[in-house]
């Protein structure tokens, strides 16, 4: 079994940047979740933390940490968890999503999905929103794990859905992208569609919401792409060197993504022309990146951490690791956390890349850490989900 699951892991805006940013800052807040007047991360609920994308966390990093618990899966873990009312969410490429006490650790449900789970749950409305290899999205009771509805498409959901509420604020609205290189806009009462936009390549990253107007994501055709969220109309491509796995992050106007050219860019939504380019690697990012209002985040195949100023583009600088950085990291306002396939969860500081600390969990870390209520929460390629906190 344990050489099955290695196989399987292994196979596996102009205004705004004119003022920046005060009134953007807060309304990004808002929409991951935070209390932006001092209170700290209580959920972790969709992809990256929050329509923006940003990977962020308004508070401290845990210090002297340690492992609060661990859980043992059927399988590896390549995709992130959410974190909802004190409950862990997280698939495993077997194909079962666990419902875990996110204090102690314990199984309160699983569910078992047709295959590989390569997508971050989301949850919003008493529903968990995972899809599979399969192609299946399933909307699952929060509490239960009783299916409330599917769809299936024609190939594998890899990229984890965002909620947004319709423009007209009557609905709430699932943005899906597919492997089958559809971007569709689902109700999250019963799955009926909305609308849909087809590209000329698989979809693998989430698509991100910017000024609840516009829907940004980039593609393996190397485009990325800014549609009009109420139509699914596009309103801006930008076509790049190669093409994008990961998933975009964005502050403002401006959008970031690494591609397989080894480049990480930065532009903006309604632009046609990258903004800057950073170039300093012979490996593709597969990461997702993290922003602040300095810097933009990322790992890298590598095996480096990389800073890059987030205005100009120039790299600020690089912490090397013993293995590929994919798991994306999420920046805290001391520290940013993120995995290695060396097994150990890195917390370096965002000024200079010294080290806050490290923490060895003896299992490559693909998957994305998340956080919510003073817990870090990371699966390992082995078969383990990790609790982590101060002692």
């Amino acid at each position: 079994m344990n050489g099955m699951r290695l196989v399987l892991v292994g196979l596996m805006a102009a205004a705004l940047l004119g003022c920046e940013r005060e009134a953007v800052v807060e309304k990004e807040l808002e929409e991951q979740g935070l209390q932006a007047a001092g209170g700290g991360r209580k959920d972790w609920t969709g992809p990256r933390g929050g329509l923006a994308m940003q990977g962020r966390v308004n508070e401290a990093v845990p210090k002297n940490v340690g492992e609060a618990w661990t859980f043992t899966a059927d399988a590896g873990i390549i995709a992130p968890a959410a974190i909802a009312n004190g409950v862990v969410f997280v698939g495993s490429v077997w194909g079962t999503l666990f419902a875990l006490d996110a204090k102690t650790g314990e199984k309160m449900w699983s569910f078992e999905a047709e295959d590989t789970i390569e997508a971050a749950p989301t949850v919003s409305e008493g529903k968990v929103f995972v899809g599979s290899n399969y192609g299946t999205l399933h909307a699952l009771d929060v509490k239960t794990g009783k299916e409330v509805w599917h769809i299936t498409i024609a190939d594998k959901v890899s990229a984890a859905v965002n909620i947004v509420k319709s423009p007209d604020g009557t609905e709430d609205w699932i943005l899906m992208n597919g492997y089958d290189g559809v971007a569709r806009c689902l109700r999250v009462k019963d799955g009926s569609q909305v609308w849909e936009f087809s590209t000329d390549e698989y979809l693998n990253g989430s698509p991100a919401v910017v000024g609840g107007k516009y829907v940004v994501f980039g593609g393996c055709d190397a485009v990325i792409y800014t549609l009009n969220l109420a139509d699914g109309k596009m309103v801006n491509e930008l076509v790049t060197e190669a093409y994008i796995t990961a998933s975009v992050a964005t502050y403002g106007e401006m959008v970031y993504v690494g591609n397989h050219a080894n480049q990480v860019m930065g532009a903006n939504v309604l632009k046609e022309d990258l903004v800057w380019v950073y170039e300093d690697s012979e490996f593709p990012f597969f990461s997702a990146p993290a922003v602040t209002e300095e810097s933009v985040f990322i790992g890298g195949r590598d095996k480096h951490l990389h800073a890059i100023d987030r205005k100009t583009g120039k790299g600020r600088w690089k912490v090397k690791t013993g293995g590929r950085v994919d798991s994306s990291p999420i920046a805290f306002d001391d520290a940013v956390v993120f995995g290695s396939t060396d097994g150990r969860l890195y917390a370096v500081s965002p000024k200079d890349g010294s080290e806050v600390w490290t923490l060895d969990l003896g299992e490559g870390l693909m998957a994305a850490p998340v956080y919510a209520e003073g817990m870090i929460v990371v699966g390992g390629g082995g078969d383990t989900v990790f609790g982590v906190s101060s002692r």
